[in-house]
């Protein structure tokens, strides 16, 4: 997005961050937004903030853990802030499949894992700690690597769509 934030560049006359919120917002008295810059602007949209424990911004793991561990729910979903189009639907479904098996949760979309489109245990804390101590900086390995289930979603869902670039948003 050419150095700007990209939860608050706006579509559609409002920040992407704010599309995510309206959705997430009916099912949570624990928002958490993970963010390293902005976070006067982020305060609107969460009850709480997290930031990553290092200032070089290393990826989602980060957030993720830090999230994890400041959650007061034994259950996080785990959203992008720059996929706008998200709907209750697919994390209505994404929640049931991590409840009714007692297990993590993950959008796979097309045959690729989608890890910022999941539901997480609490208990995965550890596991995802560690993971991050020994170096690995991929949360989508880390899942992957544990008996993760999948929500299938077709390849052409426009509700994964994230927005990576200036022109993405332009062409939605």
């Amino acid at each position: 997005m050419g150095g700007r934030d990209k939860g608050l560049v706006e579509w559609h006359g409002r920040p992407l961050v704010e599309h995510v919120h309206a959705v997430v917002r009916p099912l949570t008295d624990d928002l958490i937004i993970s963010c390293n810059r902005n976070l006067d602007a982020y305060r609107a949209y969460a009850d709480r903030l997290v930031s990553d424990p290092e200032a070089n911004f290393p990826g989602p793991l980060a957030g993720v853990v830090e999230g994890l561990a400041k959650a007061r729910h034994d259950w996080v979903v785990v959203l992008a802030c720059d996929a706008p189009r998200i709907d209750r639907a697919l994390l209505d479904g994404l929640r049931r499949e991590a409840r009714d098996h007692d297990n993590a949760a993950m959008v796979r979309q097309g045959g690729y894992w989608q890890p910022m489109f999941s539901v997480l245990p609490r208990r995965l804390l550890p596991v995802l700690q560690q993971a991050w101590d020994a170096g690995e900086r991929s949360l989508q390995r880390v899942l992957t690597q544990h008996a993760v289930l999948a929500v299938d979603c077709a390849q052409d869902d426009v509700r994964l769509g994230n927005f990576n670039s200036p022109q993405w948003l332009d062409e939605a």
